[in-house]
Formats: C-alpha cells, structure tokens, sequence
C-alpha cells in the first residue's frame, strides 16, 4: 500500500531533529527556512539570519510597528525582527509542537515583544487593521487554497501595511510531465499540496485589494543554500534508510530527506524558482 503522506502537523512533529540538527547545526533560534547568501552573508548560518534581514529591508519594518509572522516555525524571525528592529511581533502557527518550542524560548530569554498564537492563516484570530506588517517565509506553500491567505492577510493589515513574503514558485502550470513528477516528490512529503506560479499569487494578491505588487526572482541569492540542502541530504539517506529498516527513523522522516533532493533536482529542471513578494493595502 502506497504510504500516505504527512499533514503538515506530522511533518513538522517527526522533523523536528532534522531541522534542529543537521540544517541549523544546534543553533539556539532555530531557522525552518533557506539561506540568502550576498555580501552580507556567505556562509550557512549567517544566510539564514540575512534572510530576515533581506525581507525586513524589502517590507522597510522600523521600530515599534506590529508584525505578524503568518506560520512562524520555531521563531527565529519573530525573535530577529523584535531584537534587530525593535518590532512588536506575533508569531503564528498551526503547529502545537513548535508553538510550545516558541514559548519555551521565549520564557528561558526573558523576551517580552513577541507572542505567539496557535491558528491556522486562512483564518487569522485578529481583527481587521491589527497589523502593520504580515510576513510569511516559506509557509504559505503548505494552504491549499492560498487565496484564502491573501484575503486574511489584506483584512488583518492597516491601511498603508505591507504584505511581504518569500515563497517556492512553479515556472509555469501545467509543466512537462517530468518537471511534475519532480515537483510532487519534493512537495507532497514536506506536506505541500501544490506550489503557485508568480502569476498566480499576484492574481491572489490582486484579488484581495492588494496594490503596488512587486514579485522578484531571488534563486540566485538561495541556490546555494539549496544546494546545501540536496547534498546534507545525499549523504544521509544511506543511513537514514539502514536506521529505518530497524525502525529508528520513521518513513516521514525518510520521505523529508528524499523530497529534499528532489527540490534541487526540480530547480535543475527548471520547475521552479524562489521568489520575494511585497504588496501594499491602500
């Protein structure tokens, strides 16, 4: 019987090792994102960092403005911004696990300008003009109907607010039967249902009242990082699968380090390519 694949609760729970210990190398702020490497970073960890910081300069965040990180993973941006820009910051997140993570991060810092709330958003718990600034880095991909996002996103904003995201984006819809093939064994193990063109979100964002929306292509910038990725991952399979035939490592975990060198393989194809969006609410 073919293996289901994982909702993103299960994927996030079984990978928390992974992310923790073979992509951040024991960092303290754990980063479940790709690195952006420029003269102001080229090496792995500091690309990680300056991928905040390349979205922070890009939305202009400036002190005391409220953000939301809509599916803020273990923190590490919420805790950037509120440390090197003096935002106020709310994290959110679908996943208990790394909410609970957040938190215990949080307290053992005696931080005190980020929050973090457990909700999905497609459904944001906040009320209209909350927000100065929603951020998303690598989380929208996981919706289903990312329209849904961009209308929460729109309502919970201030009029002037800014909508600012770094995203997976497919090279064209429908793509030659190989470069699918490719996308679907990258996405559906790290529980994406699918990956939008950079058409396709402006028309989101559109669609939502969004104005001034400016899509760019950064692959450059990350293919280096992705790059990573696809060879930590070769390397670990092997053993990876020896642990999962004793059942050390679970399927979820195998099929996260699979998936991992399909991504590399798919932008090889030219199936997809990483983009930075912002867009504003008049």
């Amino acid at each position: 019987m073919k293996t289901p694949h994982p909702d993103v609760q299960t994927y996030y729970n079984r990978t928390r090792f992974d992310y923790r210990v073979l992509w951040n190398r024991r960092r303290r702020d754990v980063a479940v994102h790709f690195g952006y490497y420029d003269e102001h970073a080229d090496h792995h960890a500091d690309a990680l960092d300056n991928m905040n910081r390349v979205l922070a300069d890009l939305a202009d965040i400036q002190p005391g403005e409220r953000v939301l990180d809509a599916g803020c993973g273990l923190g590490n941006a919420c805790f950037w911004l509120a440390g090197r820009r003096g935002a106020r910051v709310t994290g959110l997140n679908i996943v208990e696990r790394q909410i609970i993570d957040c938190q215990n991060f949080k307290e053992k810092n005696g931080l005190t300008d980020v929050d973090f709330v457990q909700a999905d958003f497609c459904s944001i718990p906040f009320g209209q003009g909350t927000f100065d600034v929603v951020w998303a880095c690598e989380s929208i991909c996981h919706a289903a109907q990312k329209q849904a996002f961009y209308r929460e996103a729109y309502r919970v904003l201030k009029p002037g607010g800014r909508l600012v995201m770094a995203e997976y984006m497919r090279t064209g819809r429908p793509l030659p039967a190989n470069s699918e093939r490719l996308l679907s064994a990258w996405l559906h193990p790290w529980a994406i249902p699918d990956i939008d063109t950079a058409d396709e979100h402006r028309g989101h964002a559109q669609s939502a009242g969004f104005s001034e929306i400016n899509i760019r292509d950064v692959t450059p910038n990350v293919r280096v990082s992705l790059r990573n990725l696809h060879e930590i991952s070769t390397r670990w399979l092997p053993l990876g699968r020896f642990f999962g035939f004793f059942g050390i490592v679970d399927r979820v975990r195998l099929g996260n380090a699979r998936a991992s060198v399909r991504q590399y393989d798919a932008l090889q194809a030219g199936a997809w390519k990483y983009g930075l969006l912002l867009a504003e609410k008049r």
